[in-house]
């Protein structure tokens, strides 16, 4: 028996530790909220102005997100539509998907679901973690995920950040314990991260639009099965009166 249990424990403890996300930088909150209209809707202008130029959401519709979210059609034409998409197509772009592999090594991903198979918390420290690295093609890379292939689309906004070492350099000689700001960019520290939760929390919203609906109606269905399982109870004891 002791060897079945063991065995089991080999078998299983690989995958517990890759769902744990293995050894890597402590993840962020990212204290989402998708009560928010407003958040949201300033996630939505984000990602479509600086992430679907590559990045797809080709599970969702514009007008689902636009009813959503709390924006008008005209609202929605107006600042989420660029090039001929019509308002009830989904959220594509104009990438062949051989281009975006071509330049920049890798097929670019559909972000749809990004926060789904990772988290919130992933993606919000994700948006924070890029560095200056001299050795990727691009000159930067990512404590969340490292050699990344992706620029830093936000880059202008954020700044530029340079890895801090174990032994207090910026340049190698032990492994990076964490980031430092070195030239500012056009927002504020504070102003970034508020932008890189909006888009988390849009991503959030996307990746389940029916998210807050399925926890409202889960509040109905669990009363309705205490209330059941009340009432079973009751007629349980009422059948074995005579016998008990």
């Amino acid at each position: 028996m002791r060897n079945s249990l063991f065995a089991l424990f080999l078998l299983v403890a690989p995958f517990a530790a890759w769902a744990s996300g293995g050894e890597g930088p402590e993840l962020e909150h990212a204290d989402i909220d998708l009560t928010d209209q407003a958040s949201l809707q300033r996630g939505a202008k984000y990602f479509v102005n600086y992430c679907m130029g590559c990045h797809t959401l080709k599970y969702a519709r514009y007008n689902r997100v636009a009813a959503d979210i709390g924006i008008t059609e005209a609202q929605l034409e107006e600042f989420l539509i660029f090039g001929d998409a019509r308002s009830g197509e989904l959220m594509t772009n104009s990438l062949r998907p051989e281009d975006g592999e071509k330049w920049f090594g890798t097929a670019i991903p559909d972000l749809t679901l990004v926060t789904r198979w990772r988290s919130p918390d992933w993606l919000f420290t994700y948006l924070k973690s890029y560095y200056v690295d001299d050795s990727r093609p691009y000159g930067v890379n990512n404590l969340v995920f490292p050699d990344v292939g992706m620029p830093h689309a936000l880059a202008d906004l954020q700044g530029v950040q340079e890895a801090v070492h174990a032994d207090g350099g910026h340049d190698g000689g032990g492994h990076i314990t964490g980031l430092k700001l070195v030239e500012p960019g056009t927002l504020t520290p504070e102003e970034y991260d508020n932008m890189a939760r909006d888009i988390t929390n849009f991503l959030t919203y996307v990746g389940e639009p029916i998210k807050l609906e399925r926890r409202r109606l889960g509040v109905y269905v669990l009363l309705f099965l205490a209330v059941l399982g009340y009432l079973s109870y009751l007629l349980k004891k009422e059948y074995w009166k005579d016998v008990h």
